[in-house]
C-alpha cells in the first residue's frame, strides 16, 4: 500500500483544468521556483483533504487549496437529430392520446441555449476531484419539418439543472492532462421529465509558471469533450408557443399547404395516422384555437457526440483562478467562463 501511494503522487501532480494547476520541475529551474518547491516540501499539512495531503507537499507538489467553489456562464449551440415522433392534442372538445407518426421527416434542427451555474468541489485524493453542480438557464430549440409540410417551430423555455461529477488529473514532466465525466438532469419546463446528460471531457497541456511568482502561472490546454443525452422525451405546449400561427397569413399557408398534400400526395395508410391526430391539430390552427394542448414524445440526440476544446486559465494565486474554454471543430459549438475561488477546510 505504501508503494503504491508514492507511485500515485509521483505521477499524479494535483492538476486540475477545472481548479488550479500545478507543474512537476523540469530540467532547468529558476531559482526562486527551487526554493519555492523547497519550501513546499517543509510544508506541514494537517487539514482533512485532499487525503495523502502531507505526502504530496513532501514530494515538492504544490496542490491546490482542496475546497473550491465555482461559478460558470456557459453557451452552447449543437444540432440534434429527432426520430420516432408521436403526437397528441388537448382542447375543450378533443383529446387525443400520443399517436406515433413516423412519416414526418426532419431537417436540419438545432438547440441553442446558455446556462448559469455553481460548481462546489473537493480534492478528495490529490489526484481526484469530486464535484457538484446547480444551475439554471434557457434554452431554444429550432425544429425544421420538411414532409409532409415545410414548417418551423421555434420553442423557448427555462432550464434548471443539477448534477455530480468526478474528475482525475496529473502529470507528467511539464504535461498536465486530466479525465473529467459528470452526470446532470436537465428540467426544461415544458417537458414531463427532466433529460440526463453525460458529459466526459478529455483534456492536456502545459502550465506557464511566474518566475517571480510561483504561485502564479498561466495554463493552456486542448481536448475533446463526449456528450449524451437520454433520448426519449416528453412534454406538452400549447399550440400558439409551438407553430408560427400568430400571423394570419403564415397559419393559412400552413394549413393550405397541408389539406394540399393530404388531397394529392397522402398515401393510405398516411391519411388514417392523419385523420386521427394531424388533421385535428390542423383544425384547432385554422380555427386559431392557440389555446390547444399540443401532447408530444420523441427521442432526441444530439447530431455529433464529439468535438474539440481548447481553454486557459489565469490562476492569479491559490485563492483565485479565472477560466475560459471553447468548443470547436464539429458541429457543437461552445462557450465558458468562470470564476474559481479556493480555500482550506
Amino acid at each position: 500500500m505504501k508503494l503504491f501511494k508514492t507511485w500515485v503522487l509521483c505521477i499524479m501532480g494535483a492538476v486540475s483544468v477545472n481548479t488550479a494547476f500545478a507543474q512537476e520541475p523540469t530540467i532547468k529551474i529558476s531559482p526562486k521556483f527551487e526554493a519555492y518547491r523547497d519550501s513546499l516540501k517543509q510544508v506541514k499539512y494537517d487539514h482533512v483533504f485532499p487525503i495523502w495531503g502531507q505526502k504530496a507537499y513532501s514530494k515538492g507538489f504544490d496542490i491546490p487549496y482542496p475546497v473550491g467553489a465555482m461559478g460558470n456562464f456557459v453557451w452552447m449551440e449543437q444540432g440534434i437529430t429527432i426520430s420516432n415522433l408521436q403526437l397528441g392534442i388537448q382542447s375543450s372538445n378533443t383529446d387525443i392520446g400520443l399517436t406515433p407518426v413516423n412519416f414526418i421527416e426532419f431537417g436540419n434542427n438545432t438547440n441553442t441555449s446558455y446556462s448559469v451555474n455553481f460548481r462546489p468541489d473537493v480534492w478528495v485524493f490529490p489526484f481526484l476531484n469530486v464535484y457538484g453542480l446547480l444551475g439554471y438557464g434557457q434554452s431554444t430549440t429550432e425544429v425544421n419539418i420538411v414532409y409532409p409540410i415545410s414548417l418551423q417551430s421555434i420553442v423557448k423555455q427555462n432550464i434548471s439543472t443539477y448534477g455530480i461529477g468526478i474528475m482525475a488529473a496529473g502529470a507528467v514532466g511539464p504535461v498536465f492532462f486530466s479525465l473529467d465525466t459528470n452526470f446532470t438532469w436537465n428540467k426544461p419546463e415544458l417537458l414531463d421529465e427532466a433529460v440526463q446528460v453525460r458529459v466526459v471531457g478529455l483534456r492536456t497541456g502545459h502550465s506557464f509558471v511566474f518566475k517571480n511568482k510561483p504561485e502564479r502561472n498561466i495554463a493552456v490546454w486542448v481536448g475533446a469533450m463526449f456528450v449524451e443525452m437520454g433520448s426519449v422525451t416528453a412534454g406538452q405546449l400549447k399550440l400558439k408557443d409551438a407553430l408560427p400561427a400568430a400571423d394570419g397569413t403564415k397559419r393559412d399557408e400552413i394549413v393550405n399547404n397541408y389539406y394540399d398534400w393530404y388531397d394529392n400526395e397522402a398515401t393510405i395508410p398516411e391519411k388514417v395516422i392523419a385523420d386521427r391526430i394531424l388533421t385535428p391539430i390542423v383544425e384547432r390552427l385554422e380555427a386559431a384555437d392557440g389555446e390547444a394542448v399540443i401532447k408530444y414524445g420523441l427521442d432526441k440526440q444530439v447530431q455529433q457526440k464529439w468535438n474539440g476544446l481548447i481553454g486557459a486559465q489565469f490562476q492569479y494565486n491559490k485563492h483565485w483562478q479565472l477560466r475560459t474554454e471553447f468548443g470547436v471543430l464539429g458541429n457543437r459549438k461552445s462557450a465558458l467562463v468562470s470564476l474559481n475561488y479556493r480555500f482550506l477546510l
